[in-house]
């Protein structure tokens, strides 16, 4: 016999995929109103998605084994909707849209993660050297199950990231999925407000190759890679680190490509209402011609993978290591007459080549697989960080 709660499962994903049908023809949201009507056969095929869905609420309310809360059904599948778009994409409650406007934006705490959605659950993208959820040994591609008594599947990705964010000094109960363990971890982080980690240098080959890894790319760390580059001289080698690098600014990533790009598209962004942008590298911010590599893994996210993608399609360096994350869009923010809201994805970047970051990511040319989980990412990298040793190896072959 089902369960209740893989019935309600079963339930939301149905009627979610009736509003997709829905929405796909046109109808449901119009130009983000509530019923916009297109002639011939998409309106009669989305009236009849409606009749559908209209049909499978009244069954439900009729036939279900105890009277449901329809709110919480509907709710449970616009959730639905919106995710089975993509994993930024987020509706909102009227009571979430108001705690996400009221959210402050200076003092917040954090356990020090970056996380996305995948296959439902919130999973972990990177975590910051020396944050609490680091000293709890949470690493990439651990899945967060649960927050509190709150499945993070039945959460959007909106609201985890709100849940994650408090007071200093505030706890939070995680429920962890790592990777060969049965069972979950309960994990109690206390929330502290960590800078993000320093640019990390290093001197290879007699110091003819300059080592730099940013950790993340906010502006003022893109600014410190310029100074570096200035001072290392026009023909001094450069090992750019972008492994477990996130930014939320896409032009943070777009103007550190632009150091090593004199010229041509660096990405383009795009959406089926949204005006096409096409990024240029700017001959004035091209900073060194200097042989090039840089190492990406399964954290490089974001405005890094932005980096990633330039250099490669503009063969401009060796692209080492494994396949990015996959984050590059934009969201609106639309009010529902309701007092609800949607995050919704309305373009995503591509690389020059025409590849969507967001859906294909950013793919090595040599292909490198991670280092040891138990080495220290405070320490300089180790001898046994292969993608670093043929990063290495393949700059050593070039000429200066």
């Amino acid at each position: 016999m089902v369960s209740v709660s893989r019935f309600f499962q079963r339930l939301v994903f149905g009627l979610s995929i009736a509003i997709c049908l829905t929405l796909a023809s046109g109808i449901l949201f119009g130009e983000f109103g509530w019923f916009g009507v297109h002639a011939g056969g998409e309106q009669d095929g989305a009236y009849r998605q409606m009749r559908v869905y209209s049909e499978v609420l009244k069954k439900v309310q009729t036939d279900y084994v105890t009277v449901p809360n329809i709110n919480d059904v509907t709710t449970g599948a616009l959730h639905g909707l919106l995710e089975s778009l993509d994993a930024d994409s987020s509706y909102l409650t009227p009571t979430e849209y108001k705690i996400y406007k009221d959210r402050p934006t200076a003092g917040v705490a954090q356990v020090g993660i970056v996380v996305s959605k995948r296959f439902g659950y919130a999973t972990i993208v990177s975590v910051l050297p020396g944050s609490p959820a680091d000293k709890e040994h949470l690493a990439d591609g651990d899945v967060i199950e649960s927050i509190g008594d709150q499945s993070t599947r039945e959460l959007s990705l909106a609201v985890i990231r709100l849940m994650l964010e408090g007071k200093p000094g505030s706890n939070i109960a995680l429920s962890v999925i790592r990777p060969r363990k049965a069972d979950p971890d309960k994990l109690t982080l206390t929330r502290s407000i960590a800078a993000p980690p320093a640019l990390s240098e290093q001197q290879y080959d007699n110091s003819t190759i300059l080592y730099l890894k940013p950790g993340q790319l906010t502006a003022a760390r893109v600014d410190e890679i310029a100074v570096r580059l200035k001072s290392a001289g026009k023909n001094r080698k450069v090992l750019l680190d972008l492994r477990d690098a996130s930014g939320d600014d896409p032009q943070q990533g777009l103007r550190l490509a632009n150091f090593f790009l004199k010229q041509g598209t660096m990405a383009t962004l795009q959406g089926q209402k949204f005006p096409v942008q096409t990024f240029t590298a700017d001959p004035a911010k091209f900073l060194t011609a200097a042989p090039l590599a840089i190492l990406i893994n399964r954290g490089t996210y974001g405005a890094a993978e932005l980096t990633a993608a330039a250099i490669e399609d503009a063969k401009r360096g060796d692209v080492v290591g494994e396949r990015t994350f996959g984050e590059g869009s934009i969201q609106k923010e639309i009010e529902l007459p309701d007092g609800a809201a949607l995050l919704l994805t309305v373009a995503k970047f591509q690389s020059p080549s025409g590849k969507n970051i967001q859906d294909d990511a950013v793919t090595p040319t040599v292909a490198v697989g991670t280092p040891s989980e138990d080495q220290d990412e405070e320490a300089p990298p180790a001898k046994g960080d292969e993608p670093l040793n043929k990063a290495l190896e393949l700059l050593k072959a070039k000429n200066g």
